[in-house]
């Protein structure tokens, strides 16, 4: 395949997963119901794309373990992120979950001892001040039932969600399966969704009416099957440049169709912060976060 036609399914995997908040919105269903159908949805057909196309050799039962544990955070993320929407909004709680990037680079300096660039300070600080406009600040055109509750959510999603990846990555990296480590971790979050939408929601619907099934059906077998193996297969195949603006096409279109399906209008402070914390990601994804302690001064 040919560098153009790699980035052309790349794209195509941003614009899919781009309407998941979108579907949950519509949905109408509680949080836990959102986030437990969309990988339990998902789990039979990575199930079968795994059989067909099996890892040589086999991998070991400790990695597939590990990988279902890791995908327990891909869980706590997805129930972190439906609670943003319904507090804030689909378009502005994807744009907070999307600061995982730079929650990426501060781990990796905490844990793999590699020093920050200037690029991960100017990072922060503009997600940080757009965290804190995003949630309207009390103005009275404020978007959302409970903002300030949606950008706690938001941004703990985030966390969680760097934390998956961070996980995922490594298990990836070693195995070589992207099919199958994804059947395990989908498997992970459907189990912890399951977990605590029995224990914590009150509103947790095992068999919800259509068409919200429909919507969350689509959410499944989109976003969570085809938009996430037509990312993991281009990124390994593009320049981190290509994929970095690839991937924060994402968040700004599901800003535009949560205002062209939705009608979700945010305030123009919360646009302001919305603007601030897209140019952070852009520059934690763009100039990168951190540099090896070997080679830093």
């Amino acid at each position: 395949m040919t560098p153009a036609a790699v980035r052309g399914v790349a794209a195509f995997g941003a614009v899919v997963i781009s309407f998941s908040a979108i579907l949950f919105a519509l949905s109408g269903e509680s949080p836990a119901t959102n986030a437990f159908f969309r990988p339990a949805y998902g789990l039979p057909f990575l199930a079968a794309w795994a059989w067909l196309r099996p890892a040589r050799p086999g991998r070991p039962r400790r990695e597939r373990l590990l990988a279902v544990a890791a995908g327990g955070l891909m869980g706590f993320a997805f129930l972190e992120w439906t609670l943003a929407i319904g507090a804030i909004g689909a378009g502005l709680a994807t744009v907070l979950g999307n600061t995982q990037v730079v929650f990426v680079g501060l781990a990796a300096w905490a844990w793999q001892g590699e020093r920050p660039t200037r690029a991960a300070f100017v990072a922060v600080v503009l997600v940080l001040l757009g965290a804190t406009a995003t949630s309207g600040l009390g103005g009275a055109a404020t978007f959302g039932d409970a903002p300030w509750r949606g950008v706690a959510w938001g941004l703990a999603n985030g966390v969680t969600y760097a934390a998956f990846l961070l996980a995922f990555r490594t298990l990836n990296t070693r195995s070589g399966a992207p099919a199958g480590m994804l059947a395990d971790a989908t498997l992970g979050a459907a189990l912890v969704t399951l977990a605590s939408g029995l224990a914590l929601d009150p509103g947790f619907d095992l068999a919800p009416s259509w068409p919200a099934h429909a919507w969350l059906l689509l959410a499944g077998v989109g976003p969570q099957t085809v938009g996430w193996m037509a990312i993991l297969y281009a990124l390994p195949r593009l320049p981190a440049l290509d994929t970095s603006v690839i991937l924060l096409m994402q968040p700004v279109l599901t800003v535009l169709w949560a205002w062209m399906v939705l009608a979700e209008v945010p305030s123009p402070v919360q646009l302001a912060g919305v603007a601030a914390v897209l140019a952070g990601v852009a520059v934690a994804s763009l100039a990168g976060t951190v540099r090896s302690a070997k080679g830093a001064r």
